[in-house]
């Protein structure tokens, strides 16, 4: 059954609350306007004449309005006044019930709501360029469309709390976002965000129900099966069922974590350039955190506590845990049964451990934690888990090392998979080649960059992104990436930025040689400033731009320009 469009509610749902308003005023309009009709009236002669129906409908319209003309086209005669006096009092009444029911249909929430759709559904149509579809607007997607706003990626948001609508309805992005108070489950909701437009590049599911967001996964791979979804889950029975769908990425803030804090332990420098990559304001590239190895102190083995663990084990990190509800039964690590308040902290050997972690579902807990480490043993390292945005004054106060804030690790993790999925890539690569491959890139970056923030971006030879370009390689010309990466304003030098990562043929090349040479469908990831990915674009699109970088000259442009250059190539 073909659904009803939004104006057609609309239509509906006027009509609904108008008809009998409509109605009235209809009938006391006909009875009144019938009746002076019918009435006679004195000419001026003294005649008897009757007043037209035009007339009449033109008197009860201006009298409708309080507006007196006076009696027209003639005086009335006493029977005409009295008709008159009783169809005002029928008109205001009828008048002041129409009014109401305006007012009632304007208050209306169905009323509302489709005027919402309605416009939702409109501004999504006429997005042009690629967007996101953000369901749930919580701090996750709260920090993740700021991400996108910055990359000045578009992005659609469905969330069913309306203070969340209204919130985005605040933001200042550089890009805007349109935003429907509905739930993401309902397919027409998900049409309407605009998953089936072929701009839509991915739909990112971000609630705090896990078992909704794996029925709103569901229901965006039936309504478009080859999108790409990434999908918050932190159980291992609802990721068997996003997995399950294929072509879903799961995002678990906890593993991530886990994933970050043993590099940070066991290779700093790669941690350090991953943290910079992803734009974290309060990281300097080559200048890692100084976490110390040694023992560790556990507290909490819930969801995070125990991807913690997990990943210190494989790093060989020693470890005390401690929680009031686990069995003590890990042969490889110290484990004491009971809160982590100060007995328990000494018994776990709190004078010798070199940090500890609060990693409770309790943000009270977690403070409470960390202020007794601090006392107990001032020089260790700290880091708390923040479950709350809205206690973030809180924990800026405890001056913790790190804070972990699961919204904040999500958000980053799903950006580096939009911007490109080759980041996560690169920083697996340079995992397995070991910190002296890292530290020659994190070298190669501050020189290029020179203390200017990280820009990401990905390009793809082809007619589109590159017409010039592409052109120029049809031909069956040759060009290295160093070649194009000559600097339009000094073709001595090359622009502010370096090839990361190079997709030829469906195989990736990391860290991708200058004298590389290019083909048509290529794709590559750099990393540099703003400025230089506006000037590699002019030169992958611009004909001339791109003669000029290749040859060094200026190419003619105007067609006797162009014949003076023939004749002098042919002398």
């Amino acid at each position: 059954m073909p659904s009803t469009s939004e104006l057609d509610r609309v239509t509906r749902v006027v009509l609904r609350y108008m008809r009998p308003p409509v109605f009235v005023l209809v009938i006391v309009y006909a009875i009144g306007i019938t009746g002076m009709a019918l009435i006679p009236g004195e000419g001026p002669n003294g005649d008897v004449e009757y007043m037209s129906l035009f007339h009449a409908f033109y008197f009860f319209t201006y009298t409708a309005t309080t507006t007196g003309f006076g009696e027209i086209p003639g005086a009335f005669t006493d029977e005409q006044r009295l008709w008159a006096i009783l169809c005002l009092y029928m008109g205001v009444i009828a008048w002041l019930y129409a009014i109401g029911s305006i007012i009632r249909l304007v208050q209306n929430p169905h009323f509302l709501l489709a005027i919402n759709e309605q416009r939702f559904a409109g501004a999504v149509r006429k997005k042009c360029n690629p967007f996101f579809v953000l369901c749930g607007f919580g701090d996750t997607g709260s920090l993740l469309a700021r991400g996108l706003s910055d990359h000045r990626f578009g992005g659609v948001v469905l969330d069913k709390d309306p203070e969340r609508i209204k919130a985005l309805a605040l933001r200042d992005y550089n890009v805007k976002m349109p935003g429907l108070c509905a739930d993401p489950t309902v397919p027409k909701h998900l049409i309407d965000a605009g998953i089936q437009m072929p701009n839509c590049h991915a739909a990112i599911v971000l609630t705090s129900n896990e078992a909704v967001n794996v029925q709103i996964a569901v229901m965006v791979r039936l309504l478009s099966p080859e999108l790409p979804i990434y999908c918050l889950s932190t159980q291992e029975r609802f990721q068997d069922q996003l997995r399950a769908l294929g072509g879903v990425v799961v995002i678990n803030p906890f593993e991530i974590f886990a994933q970050l804090m043993s590099n940070a332990i066991a290779a700093p420098k790669l941690h350090n350039l991953n943290a910079f990559l992803v734009r974290t304001k309060t990281v300097k590239l080559g200048q890692p955190l100084n976490i110390p190895a040694g023992r560790w102190i556990l507290c909490g083995y819930g969801r995070m506590g125990q991807w913690l663990h997990k990943y210190f084990v494989r790093q060989g990190i020693p470890t005390v845990i401690i929680a009031p509800d686990i069995t003590p039964d890990h042969p490889e690590c110290v484990v004491i049964k009971g809160l982590a308040h100060y007995q328990n902290l000494q018994k776990a050997g709190i004078a010798e451990a070199v940090g500890v972690i609060a990693c409770t579902d309790d943000d009270h807990e977690n403070l409470s934690i960390l202020m007794c480490v601090q006392k107990l043993q001032p020089e260790a390292f700290t880091i708390v888990r923040q479950n709350r945005h809205e206690n973030q004054i809180a924990f800026d106060a405890a001056h913790a090392d790190l804070i972990l804030q699961s919204s904040m690790t999500t958000a980053r993790r799903i950006l580096k998979h939009l911007i490109s999925p080759y980041i996560q890539h690169l920083v697996d690569h340079l995992g397995a080649q070991g910190e002296v491959v890292t530290d020659q890139l994190i070298h190669r970056l501050k020189t290029t960059l020179e203390d200017r923030p990280a820009h990401l971006w990905c390009i793809t030879i082809n007619s589109t992104d590159a017409a010039a370009l592409t052109a120029h390689l049809d031909e069956g010309h040759t060009l290295s990436l160093h070649g194009l990466l000559r600097d339009p304003h000094n073709l001595d030098g090359t622009l502010a930025c370096v090839p990361l990562v190079m997709e030829h043929n469906g195989h990736c090349q990391m860290l991708p040689d200058d004298s590389q040479p290019l083909a048509p469908g290529d794709k590559v990831l750099f990393c540099g400033t703003r400025g230089s990915e506006t000037l590699l674009a002019a030169s992958m699109n611009n004909a001339y731009t791109l003669h000029y970088i290749i040859h060094g000259h200026e190419q003619p442009r105007g067609y006797v320009f162009q014949w003076l250059d023939n004749l002098r190539a042919q002398r």
